[in-house]
């Protein structure tokens, strides 16, 4: 696996031509379009097979893992237009093994809401240990506020990855409800209603966990919140099930905010499963312009985090978005303009603009005028998955999740297929 860093006068067909690759493949591992012009800047992701197996007639994608010792959906993440249409023809080349190895085992975890397209959702699959599904709340007397999940559940199994239900603060509006979750981690009978309730549903639908995201609890309630997390690994546990928790991106034990005091590392830590971190937004819709998730930023709460909490019990949180801001900036009146991974690029081409990679931030951004106002775009690309990767591995973390796979990002799962053996659970 290579990255190259399109410049002026290339072409697709020439980058393809120079590593021996196909075009096919360089543009599905990317992302792009039929006619897409490519930008001066743009990072794109080469992956070169070691092996390949030639499809004979009779063949099927069961019996051609097996004649070569992977599973079905090994074959798949190395031949991602798989996932998507699963019908061989003899003659077809597919990819068995890439050059460099693998660096180590991964465990991979993507948040999706219900209304996930399908194609993405499919292309993501592949790649996840655990797929996340955003959000379950609870009434105040203790009911669940569902999400529409069963089509998400059978897809991660037909891809072995374990569902997992995120159970949340969110109240009927929708809204992460501080008041509501105060009053769940002061009453024990509460706790007991939800608790069954969520029982109840992960055994009847097929969950394999519980994600507790609970972003915003008040200082004082930070030791019923660790007391309602006890409480529900001792009712999930004996029936085999996960339970993890999503901390904020912290770098101290004492740091300030509504969304750090109850988030104690080395107390939750012990506690649960699984942690993610959420190590992003950083730059966000309301703040000034700057990288989503800047790796020096990130370094500094993952430095935090392995002093508090076993590395094997880490996630590092992964954006899959970037953000458009119009400058100048105005503090309390600016708003950023969420974008997805492919689509800045996209963009970038639209108004000419060159791609340029922040060394210290470790991520690309551009600027570009329109209507007389100038812009700048920050978002993720494979050089910054890379060094988030890397970062995870420097710190020996069980792996990553990405907040969240509800946009495409190619670049992202054909990096993870060249150079990471994904862990399945189911």
């Amino acid at each position: 696996m290579l990255i190259h860093i399109v410049r002026r006068g290339d072409t697709l067909y020439a980058i393809a031509r120079r590593y021996g690759v196909s075009v096919a493949r360089l543009r599905s591992d990317n992302g792009l379009t039929e006619n897409q012009t490519l930008v001066v800047g743009q990072a794109l992701i080469v992956t070169l097979p070691a092996r390949t197996y030639t499809v004979r007639a009779g063949d099927t994608l069961t019996s051609i893992a097996g004649r070569l010792g992977l599973t079905v959906v090994e074959l798949i993440q190395n031949n991602p237009e798989l996932a998507l249409n699963s019908t061989i023809r003899p003659g077809q080349v597919l990819t068995v093994s890439f050059q460099g190895g693998k660096l180590r085992q991964m465990v991979t975890l993507g948040y999706a809401y219900p209304t996930i397209r399908r194609d993405i959702l499919r292309r993501a699959l592949p790649f996840l240990t655990y797929l996340a599904v955003f959000s379950y709340g609870f009434t105040e007397s203790g009911a669940l506020i569902p999400a529409d999940d069963g089509a998400l559940i059978a897809a991660a199994y037909e891809f072995n990855a374990a569902p997992i239900l995120v159970f949340s603060s969110l109240d009927e509006s929708g809204g992460f409800s501080i008041a509501r979750a105060s009053r769940l981690f002061n009453d024990p009978q509460l706790q007991e209603t939800v608790l069954g309730n969520l029982r109840n549903t992960m055994d009847r639908k097929g969950y394999a966990g519980v994600d507790m995201d609970f972003e915003y609890i008040a200082p004082e309630d930070a030791e019923g919140y660790q007391a309602f997390l006890r409480r529900a690994v001792a009712v999930m546990r004996p029936a085999g099930y996960t339970v993890s928790v999503d901390l904020a991106p912290k770098t101290t034990a004492g740091q300030q905010g509504l969304l750090y005091e109850a988030h104690d590392y080395p107390a939750i830590g012990a506690i649960v499963d699984r942690v993610l971190l959420m190590t992003y937004e950083w730059g966000y819709t309301y703040g000034p312009p700057m990288a989503v998730a800047p790796l020096n930023q990130v370094r500094q709460v993952a430095r935090y985090a392995v002093s508090e909490i076993p590395p094997d019990k880490i996630l590092l949180g992964v954006p899959n978005y970037g953000y458009d801001w119009t400058l100048p900036y105005e503090q309390g009146v600016s708003r950023a303009e969420n974008i997805g991974n492919q689509g800045a690029v996209l963009r970038a081409a639209r108004y000419g603009a060159e791609i340029q990679f922040d060394e210290t931030a470790q991520s690309p951004f551009f600027e570009y005028y329109t209507g007389g106002r100038k812009h700048i775009v920050w978002f993720e690309d494979v050089r910054s998955i890379q060094a988030k990767l890397a970062l995870a591995d420097e710190f020996s973390l069980l792996g990553v999740g990405w907040w969240n796979i509800m946009r495409a990002f190619n670049q992202n799962w054909a990096l993870l297929s060249a150079r990471y053996d994904i862990s399945k659970v189911v």
